[in-house]
């Protein structure tokens, strides 16, 4: 117990004559030791690396992540996991998701249907494309935002620490330069020669004896000095060599980068093949649209069921059309249709029609009978019923 009182008081007996220098340092009433020009520059290329690599850091992390607020259960979820050393169960990304929902929406909806098939589709390239996410987020994680974040959790905190030491041992250093210099001039006080017409016999011996306590005082007052002065070099010389492994950290960051820039233009290039897959599979089944004379005339181009084209190439009079014995079909109707023309049939959404096929006709056309009304109608419009 004594010995923790005693350095306690010693602690608190350093801190004070650490705060009693700063204070003077900041008023100009005490000298500083300056440091050399190198090592400012050195400490300035950190701290700019430090808070330039906080930056990127943080914002890499809203780049492949950016909606931390919605994430903030699942981060709770990863850092318990974290701390108890067990592994953060995969779970479905947005595009995985949105993926999931098409394709059970397509269940729904029937996917015999023009929608219920196109969902499935859609949905099959969105659940890749979370899939290639997920890989780039991996691999961005552990070779991009792992090494940043370790320069800042660990060689950076280790700086951190050494600075502060070494601020101390500034601290210290400076303090006994100062408590010397008052030595030295209390002793040469001393020392002068005393006037004898108005100094007293007794005075003589106060002031020898007042000298030579002083010339202890400068005595000791050195050896501190030294002392302190040793260990701020030494000191110095440990947080030089750290700064000075920047250059190193800055390597290692430029390599990361390289890997980072690397891993975007796979997962971009990975994505880019999987949307143009998807275009080339979705443009060859006809659009439920193309033959609405609306849609046709919004897109400014001609499409396999435009009414001017099936009219053109087929030159069958549906009027004189009859329906064949066998091969009559029921279909139930998806869409409202307006007929462009004569030979054609208007639909509601939801009533049931018959429906067949006729030698000569487009793949993409029937013929539709409700009651004593016949006319073509679109496939893309249609569910054929058994």
């Amino acid at each position: 117990m004594d010995f923790n009182v005693k350095k306690l008081a010693s602690d608190a007996g350093i801190f004070f004559t650490r705060a009693i220098q700063f204070t003077g340092e900041k008023f100009g009433q005490v000298e500083k030791t300056e440091l050399d020009a190198h090592f400012e520059n050195l400490l300035s290329r950190a701290d700019s690396t430090k808070n330039w690599t906080e930056k990127i850091f943080r914002q890499t992390e809203v780049l492949l992540q950016p909606n931390p607020i919605d994430n903030t259960g699942s981060r709770i979820e990863e850092f318990l996991y974290e701390k108890l050393d067990r592994t953060v169960p995969s779970r479905p990304n947005n595009e995985e998701l949105l993926g999931h929902y098409m394709q059970d929406a397509a269940k729904d909806f029937g996917p015999g249907t023009p929608y219920g098939s196109t969902l499935i589709k859609v949905g099959d390239c969105e659940r890749r494309l979370g899939s290639v996410q997920r890989e780039f987020l991996q691999t961005s994680a552990i070779g991009f935002l792992t090494p940043l974040r370790n320069f800042l959790e660990g060689d950076w905190r280790t700086i951190s620490k050494e600075r502060r030491l070494l601020e101390n041992r500034r601290l210290d250093l400076d303090s006994c330069k100062a408590r010397l210099k008052k030595a030295k001039l209390a002793e040469s006080k001393a020392a002068a020669v005393p006037d004898f017409q108005e100094t007293r016999p007794r005075n003589y011996v106060l002031s020898a004896s007042a000298s030579a306590l002083w010339s202890e005082e400068v005595d000791k007052a050195e050896h501190e000095l030294r002392v302190a002065q040793t260990e701020f070099d030494r000191q110095a010389e440990v947080t030089r060599l750290l700064l000075e492994g920047i250059s190193s950290t800055h390597v290692n960051h430029l390599r990361c980068l390289h890997e980072f820039v690397e891993a975007q233009t796979a997962y971009y290039k990975q994505c880019h093949l999987h949307m143009q897959d998807l275009q080339k599979e979705l443009d060859r089944f006809p659009n439920a649209f193309a033959g609405n004379p609306g849609h046709s005339m919004a897109s400014g181009g001609s499409s396999p069921l435009d009414p001017a084209s099936a009219v053109e190439t087929d030159t069958l009079k549906i009027e004189e059309v009859q329906a064949p014995a066998t091969g009559t079909r029921k279909a139930k109707v998806l869409y409202d249709y307006d007929a462009a023309d004569t030979s054609e049939l208007s639909l509601l959404a939801d009533e049931l029609i018959t429906v067949y096929t006729v030698p000569g006709m487009d793949s993409d056309w029937l013929v539709g009978e409700r009651g004593n009304q016949k006319g073509k109608v679109p496939v893309t419009y249609l569910e054929l019923l058994s």
